[in-house]
């Protein structure tokens, strides 16, 4: 929310500056984002009155004008905007003038005819365009006619106010008003505060015989109304309309603007209807119906929730309860009579009505937060005298009331004692009861008790710890104490879980692979993609983007956007890992479980050409080895396999294979198939996911270290045929088993099925590694056992020894 700096001052004698203001309440208070001056960077911009404008000879458009500013001789100025006349007070630009994004004016031509200078529109001299009135949101901005020709403009559309951009933290809603702010920088400076009260001068005859309204209570504690007859709709006076642009908001009519200053000013939303267009007298506080609609006053249709609030008549909805009004009931020229709400919705309601129908408001941001119960009846009140002043409105007697549920203020015992243990201070009774007093609140003391009533407007504070974050920022946390904590000091350990998690990092980071962190939300197509097992998805009830709208079930689907994101930069060698949680749920259940997963993913190459190798692609053998080394060193206990698998519909058929250990399946790795990288606009990419959790939960085998053998090592070679559907892994699981007490090793050095090996045989060669780590080993005993070996491939695979 932007404050005024001289909006404050009007009630709160201060004598600081706006940038130490603002620290003072970053400090203090709520967080400031940011403090400007609108006229800052601005120029030789000044008030020029149009004496009299001509055709341009050349142009359909363009107008010659002669411009008084102030000097001896008028100016010669080009303008195109089509709304330029004779006798208006403009904005002008002179020549070494300074505008909006810094722009320079010169003096130019304009097809031919000399100008110069510039006339302005707001939005060129550096106003949002949202903010600029309707009228002159397509052509120049006409100032009053008491302008002066030749001064500055900046003083006339409040261009050298200071604006303080609170940025309000949801427990404070009261700040979300000058009011609000005002009590605050009372307290901090304890300084009084100077609040006006309205008096309203009521005509006519009394509100209850021209209309009733019917609440429900629980949806809305308090709702009141007034009526104002024979308005007159008009443009605000200018000081109210730099009140609102100033805030952010787009003056529109006196009665409209009347409503947003007030919010401005008391924090409590109210809203503005033509009483004319009811149906019946009668208004109604309800839940929408089923199939009801609503045209809002953004010209948008809505499809109502039964959940939703609305405001009534007897037809049907006229306005969508603390979130926007609707349009068929809005002020509009020819209004005459005016009906003003000014109330309290149930905020659990508006926040997800707002939600619902992407409509986030100034005013469901306040009944979100929450709005002063105490002060509805005030604004409301302000809101009627100010049309009576600046519409000749006639207020009609009395007030509407449907519901008025005002909560009884929180009282809240606290001990001076506890408060100076907490904060490590020595304040003594006077003090805390003046600083909370300064906030507005009473307080009775007893002894070492302090019994506080807090205002109703502060509904943030209802424990005494509450009271003691008060007493703390109003003190000055920069003069609390500084003291080291006392106590025994404890020895910090990490669990088994994260020694294992933090092993998984340093073991993929030192394969090659560097560490991504993706979205665990993500759509609903990239969520079903790789599951290891059957899922429910979970949607979020209320997501960002449609990107963003359901719970992941695996972890590569993010990798390969990380991939995708790094290949449309001409990143083609990318090697990531992620390690993260996964989402199941069983339907019938709300809530998903949760299961730690870790990824993997490269594209490209993961070693790159140097001058004594070209550079070679991944393949699915050097994704594989990273899977083994990597369980390797996560001392997984249990046999490792790897299984084909051809039934995952996101991965390559034939290079695919399911990772088991003792028979258990805890993943998958493999290529990605050509079409679902094509899908994600990326090259041939690899892939693992394996469940991390699973491998936590395992028993692990610690790492045994053993001496280097003095004795040499014998080596032997074996060659071989075999039908096409022999493994790899059936053969080495032969060799290990038959070789004998002395085999160290099997390795695997060439494979061949090419023309000379029979159709449906393939030849594999093989070396067999021998070693005694206690004697020299003989000939003999390896040539006994490598015989044996030979005879158990010939028997047990049907192998031909070559």
């Amino acid at each position: 929310m932007k404050i005024s700096y001289n909006w404050i001052k009007e009630y709160l004698d201060l004598n600081v500056k706006p940038a130490d203001l603002a620290e003072k309440i970053e400090r203090t208070s709520v967080e400031v984002d940011g403090v400007t001056t609108p006229s800052d960077g601005l120029k030789k911009i000044v008030v020029g009155h149009v004496l009299s404008l001509e055709a341009h000879p050349d142009s359909d458009h363009l107008h010659v004008c002669q411009v008084d500013v102030g000097e001896d001789e008028p100016l010669q100025i080009v303008c195109g905007a089509p709304n330029v006349a004779a006798g208006q007070n403009v904005i002008v630009a002179l020549p070494g003038s300074r505008i909006a994004d810094n722009v320079k004016i010169k003096k130019s031509k304009m097809r031919g005819i000399p100008s110069a200078g510039m006339i302005c529109a707001l939005q060129e001299i550096g106003f949002p365009e949202d903010v600029v009135p309707k009228d002159y949101v397509d052509g120049i901005y006409v100032l009053p006619e008491d302008a002066t020709p030749g001064d500055a403009v900046y003083d006339y559309l409040g261009m050298n106010d200071s604006l303080i951009d609170l940025d309000v933290t949801p427990n404070r809603g009261d700040m979300l008003s000058l009011y609000g702010t005002l009590h605050d920088l009372a307290a901090i400076y304890d300084k009084p505060v100077k609040l006006d009260h309205p008096e309203v001068k009521e005509d006519g005859t009394a509100i209850a015989d021209q209309l009733a309204v019917h609440v429900d209570d629980a949806l809305s504690p308090q709702y009141r109304m007034r009526l104002v007859k024979n308005v007159k709709l008009a443009p605000s006076p200018m000081w109210l309309q730099i009140r609102l642009w100033n805030a952010g908001m787009r003056p529109i009519n006196n009665v409209v603007d009347i409503t947003n200053y007030i919010m401005l000013k008391y924090g409590q939303p109210l809203h503005a209807f033509d009483y004319d267009k009811f149906n019946g007298e009668d208004v109604y506080v309800r839940t929408a119906k089923a199939g009801e609609k609503l045209t809002t006053l953004d010209e948008n249709d809505h499809d109502l929730d039964e959940n939703d609030i609305v405001i009534a008549d007897q037809k049907g909805p006229i306005a969508l309860a603390g979130v926007m009004g609707g349009l068929d009931a809005s002020i509009q020229d020819g209004t005459t009579t005016v009906a003003i709400e000014s109330a309290v919705f149930e905020h659990d309601h508006i926040r997800k009505a707002a939600q619902r129908h992407n409509l986030h408001t100034d005013a469901s941001q306040r009944f979100e937060r929450g709005v002063n119960q105490a002060g509805v009846q005030e604004a409301l009140d302000a809101a009627a005298q100010m049309m009576n002043e600046l519409a000749d409105g006639e207020v009609q007697k009395g007030s509407v009331v449907g519901s008025s549920n005002i909560p009884d203020p929180a009282v809240i015992d606290i001990t001076l004692t506890h408060v100076n243990a907490i904060l490590g201070t020595e304040l003594t009774m006077d003090q805390v009861s003046h600083i909370l007093e300064s906030l507005g609140f009473e307080v009775a003391v007893n002894g070492d008790t302090l019994t506080v009533t807090v205002a109703v407007r502060r509904n943030d504070i209802h424990i005494p710890a509450d009271l003691l974050e008060e007493i703390a920022r109003i003190y000055g946390y920069d003069q609390l104490p500084a003291t080291l904590p006392t106590g025994r000091m404890t020895m910090g350990t990490l669990t088994m879980k994260q020694r294992l998690m933090r092993a998984t990092r340093h073991s993929l980071e030192g394969l090659g692979l560097n560490q991504a962190i993706s979205y665990a939300l993500t759509t609903e197509e990239k969520a079903k993609m790789f599951m290891m097992q059957a899922s429910e998805t979970t949607n979020l009830a209320w997501p960002m983007s449609v990107d963003h709208a359901v719970l992941r079930m695996n972890v590569v689907s993010g990798l390969l956007d990380d991939i995708a994101y790094n290949s449309a930069r001409k990143v083609k060698d990318v090697a990531l890992y992620e390690q993260g949680r996964v989402f199941y749920r069983e339907d019938g259940n709300d809530r998903p479980s949760e299961e730690e997963h870790i990824a993997g993913a490269i594209t490209g190459t993961l070693m790159p050409e140097s001058w004594n190798q070209p550079a070679q692609p991944v393949d699915f053998f050097q994704m594989k080895g990273i899977v083994a080394a990597y369980l390797k060193d996560m001392a997984v206990n249990g046999d490792v396999t790897y299984e084909p698998n051809a039934d995952m519909p996101e991965m390559h058929p034939g290079r695919t294979a399911d990772v088991l250990v003792h028979g258990h399946r805890i993943g998958f790795l493999g290529q990605i198939h050509p079409l679902i990288a094509k899908q994600f606009k990326i090259g041939a990419t690899y892939v693992f996911e394996l469940n991390l959790q699973a491998i936590i939960d395992m028993p692990k085998q610690e790492n045994q270290y053993d001496v280097i053998s003095r004795y040499p090592a014998i080596t032997r070679d074996i060659a071989m045929l075999v039908d096409d559907d022999v493994t790899n892994d059936q053969v080495v699981a032969l060799i290990e088993r038959r070789g004998g007490a002395f085999l160290q090793s099997v390795k695997l050095f060439d494979v061949y099925d090419g023309v000379k090996v029979p159709k449906g045989k393939k030849s594999l060669a093989y070396t067999l590694t021998y070693q005694d780590k206690h004697e020299t080993l003989v000939d003999d005993a390896v040539t006994q056992a490598f015989d044996k070996v030979s005879k158990r491939l010939e028997d047990d695979l049907g192998a031909q020894i070559r």
